[in-house]
């Protein structure tokens, strides 16, 4: 087996590294710019996180669902990369007029995360799925494959929280219009290498172009007088439901809830899938449900602990005379996964045979999760509320999160691109993300809970009075999840087709 990878890879990593800088970077500030900027409560701006990253991750069901039957996968990531530089110029101008005209900044600031909600889910899933498609199905390479992507993914996330808040958290609300516009130059960047180089390196194994139309699409979708006029609807609707999602009724749980079970139906209902396909299926389904315990503790790293960070961290570093913005530290977790990305690469590689299981190393992964959590609870424990404590909690803290995200993510990447049957290729990817989108809305109600003025909040029976009960939560949730993921692995495995 040749241990080289395609030139394809680093062309597809290059390119998600952009497009996650400028995502990664627009969020570091985003819960800050809404609570110090648009002067939102932590609870509303927690909940409008969630509302937001959730859709994030919802909609890769319709970039999913077009690239399989109408326009295939290139030509979405373009039109996704579009839409997500757009948002970010949009973001901009919103954080240049909130002081002059609040109204129109709350309008423009809407608009530019409905548009960065559209544009990523035409792009993610059909990137994600390419990096499959450059090996043949029984390549024993693609979980080292998805682990170097996921690199990429985490320079992007590292660079784009350093130089976003460099240039737009410096204590001044009016100067995140520039960590956006920031986002924004990375976002077009990304889309002009796709430009230039997709056609020549995202071949498959036979050199045979991917991302193409696929055969049988209906010819009207090819004209720009429907695509222009879709997107355009696929935008406003998107700004209008995350608005009525924040504003009005949260009714989002009940479409992801309504979006598993009609993906379900149609994949199950398919009469030309083999039962060994349908029960590869099925562990798709089941191990995205426990993604939704790891994504729900995980992500408080862009709501709850930027007020963390922000209001309870010592963030001085003396020897030079300055102050880490609270927005610096969610570059942490990247930094530190691709610092481990190599070692755990090199381990799987170098296991072979014996490494574990695709689930028991998920359930690994939130066994760290929760052991960060641990630590950091440990850090705050009998501390009041006010006094600053060391850097040093949440710096470890992310690094054992990081090793967590890497046990888990790039790993379930690579499992649903083994078992999700070639018809149904990017709508299972997809519902990976439908997970994390669950989880993501979970992760903004969670942060809510936030313990602040003293107030004490509750979840599931659970009394919620200080931090470091908040923490505790999260290291029973992520706990009692991965013993039963550990459990369950026996089981899933002999689901497994050709494991």
């Amino acid at each position: 087996m040749n241990n080289k990878h395609p030139r394809g890879l680093y062309l597809l990593f290059t390119i998600e590294m952009w497009e996650r800088f400028s995502f990664y970077g627009m969020r570091a500030v985003l819960v800050l710019f809404m609570t110090k900027a648009l002067l939102f409560d932590k609870a509303f701006a927690s909940n409008l996180y969630g509302s937001y990253t959730g859709f994030i991750y919802l909609t890769p069901l319709v970039g999913g669902y077009i690239a399989d039957r109408w326009w295939g996968n290139k030509r979405l990531i373009v039109a996704g990369g579009l839409m997500m530089a757009a948002g970010e110029i949009i973001l901009f101008f919103a954080g240049s007029l909130y002081i002059t005209n609040p109204q129109l900044a709350g309008l423009l600031f809407f608009s530019g995360l409905g548009c960065m909600i559209s544009g990523n889910g035409l792009f993610k899933p059909n990137i994600s799925t390419l990096v499959g498609q450059l090996y043949t199905k029984e390549d024993s390479r693609k979980d080292v494959a998805y682990t170097i992507f996921y690199m990429g993914i985490n320079i992007g996330g590292a660079l784009g929280p350093i130089l976003c808040s460099l240039a737009g958290d410096t204590g001044n609300p009016a100067d995140f219009r520039w960590a956006f516009l920031t986002a924004g130059g990375a976002m077009l960047l990304s889309v002009i290498i796709i430009h230039f180089f997709f056609n020549k390196h995202i071949k498959d194994p036979e050199g045979k172009l991917l991302g193409t139309k696929p055969a049988g699409a209906p010819a009207i979708v090819s004209s720009k007088v429907f695509a222009t006029t879709f997107l355009a609807g696929y935008v406003l609707l998107m700004i209008a439901l995350l608005y009525f999602d924040a504003k009005v009724i949260s009714f989002l749980p009940w479409l992801l809830l309504g979006s598993a079970i009609f993906i379900a139906a149609i994949i199950f209902s398919d009469k030309s899938l083999l039962a060994a396909e349908k029960r590869g299926v099925a562990v798709i389904f089941i191990v995205a449900f426990f993604v939704i315990f790891f994504w729900s503790a995980f992500e408080q790293t862009g709501a709850s602990l930027v007020f963390f960070a922000d209001e309870q961290t010592d963030r001085r570093l003396g020897f030079l005379r300055w102050e880490v913005p609270p927005s610096l530290f969610q570059s942490f977790g990247s930094i530190f996964l691709v610092s481990l990305a190599p070692l755990f690469a090199w381990l799987w590689t170098k296991m072979g045979r014996r490494q574990p299981s695709s689930p028991a190393k998920m359930a690994i992964g939130l066994l760290l999760l929760g052991l960060g959590y641990l630590w950091i609870a440990q850090g705050v424990k009998n501390v009041h509320p006010g006094v600053k404590v060391s850097m040093i909690w949440l710096t470890v803290m992310y690094a054992l999160h990081a090793a967590g995200e890497l046990c888990l993510s790039p790993i379930g990447l690579s499992l649903v691109n083994k078992l999700a049957p070639l018809k149904f290729a990017s709508l299972l990817m997809a519902v990976w993300f439908l997970a994390t989108a669950a989880a993501q809305k979970t992760a903004g109600v969670l942060s809510a809970l936030y313990p602040a003025n003293g107030k004490a909040t509750y979840v599931l029976g659970y009394t919620i009075n200080n931090l470091y009960d908040f923490f505790m939560f999260f290291v029973l949730m992520t706990g009692i999840a991965s013993l039963t993921l550990f459990l369950l692995t026996k089981k899933l495995l002999k689901m497994m087709p050709q494991q």
